[in-house]
C-alpha cells in the first residue's frame, strides 16, 4: 500500500496533467522501487486491465522508465527530473496554442486577408544567441540536429531537458561536435542520443523538429558572436540537408 494522499498533493498532481491512477502509480514506484506491471498494480490499487495504459501514460509523459524482458519493469524518474520534463512540456505546448493563435487572429485584428509570414531574425553577441537558442530547445518535440564546436558544461546543462525529454519520447537526437571536445561532456551526450565527431566544424547550429532552426556563425575556439535564426520550413530542410552531409562524413563516438 502507498501512503495517503492529501488533497493538496493531489490536486498539484492533477496540475500537471496526470490522472489519479498515474499519481498512484508514480507514487507506488517512487516509494517501493522498480516494480512490474503487476506489482504496481497492486501496490497501487490500479485494476490490472488499466495499468500497462497507465504506466505507458506516464512513460510518455516523462514520469517513469522502463527496463526490457518479460515481464518488463518501471522505475520512477527522481521528482526533479519528472518536473522538469513537465515543465517543458506545457511551455511547447504553451508555445504551440501562443504560435497557433497569432497565426490566426493577427490578420483579423490587422485587418489582413492573408497569415503572418514566417520570421527570419539576425541575432548579435553571445546572449542573444543562447537565448534563442534555448527557445529552440524548449519548443523541441520529437526530433534535434545539433552542430557545435563550442560544447561547454553550460550548453551541456541547457542542453539536458531537451534530451531527456527526447529520450522520455523515444525521440531521436544528432549531435555533432568537433573531435577535440570535452570527452567527459560528449559521452554524457552519448546517453541520450547520437554522438559524431569532426576534425572541424565551421560554425554550428541546431534544428528542432525539421521547422525551427538556428545557424551559428563562428570560429572554433571563439564565442559565437552572429546567428539567424528562422520558422520557416524550407530553410530548415535545407540545413538539415547540409547536416546530413556533413553527418555522413563524421566519426560515430566510441
Amino acid at each position: 500500500m502507498t501512503t495517503p494522499v492529501g488533497e493538496k498533493l493531489r490536486k498539484a498532481f492533477q496540475r500537471l496533467g496526470l490522472t489519479e491512477y498515474e499519481m498512484k502509480a508514480y507514487l507506488a514506484l517512487l516509494q517501493h522501487g522498480e516494480m512490474t506491471a503487476n506489482q504496481v498494480s497492486e501496490a497501487a490499487e490500479i485494476p490490472y486491465s488499466k495499468v500497462y495504459e497507465v504506466l505507458e501514460s506516464l512513460e510518455e509523459k516523462g514520469w517513469i522508465g522502463s527496463e526490457g524482458g518479460r515481464p518488463a519493469r518501471y522505475h520512477a524518474r527522481s521528482i526533479s527530473t519528472a518536473l522538469e520534463i513537465s515543465r517543458m512540456r506545457i511551455e511547447r505546448d504553451l508555445k504551440r496554442i501562443e504560435n497557433f493563435l497569432l497565426s490566426e487572429l493577427s490578420p483579423i485584428a490587422k485587418g489582413l486577408g492573408t497569415r503572418e509570414k514566417h520570421d527570419v531574425w539576425i541575432l548579435r553577441g553571445e546572449l542573444n544567441i543562447l537565448s534563442k537558442l534555448k527557445s529552440l530547445l524548449d519548443g523541441c518535440d520529437s526530433e534535434l540536429q545539433l552542430a557545435t564546436p563550442w560544447m561547454s558544461k553550460e550548453i551541456f546543462t541547457m542542453l539536458l531537458p531537451t534530451l531527456t525529454t527526447l529520450k522520455a519520447r523515444n525521440g531521436r537526437a544528432q549531435i555533432m561536435l568537433s573531435s577535440d571536445c570535452n570527452r567527459a561532456i560528449a559521452m554524457r551526450l552519448k546517453e541520450y542520443g547520437e554522438v559524431r565527431l569532426r576534425d572541424q566544424l565551421f560554425g554550428g547550429g541546431a534544428i528542432a523538429d525539421s521547422d525551427e532552426t538556428i545557424i551559428i556563425l563562428g570560429e572554433e575556439g571563439r564565442s559565437p558572436t552572429l546567428a539567424i535564426w528562422s520558422d520557416h520550413a524550407g530553410l530548415a530542410r535545407i540545413a538539415k540537408v547540409y547536416f546530413e552531409h556533413l553527418w555522413r562524413d563524421s566519426e560515430p563516438l566510441k
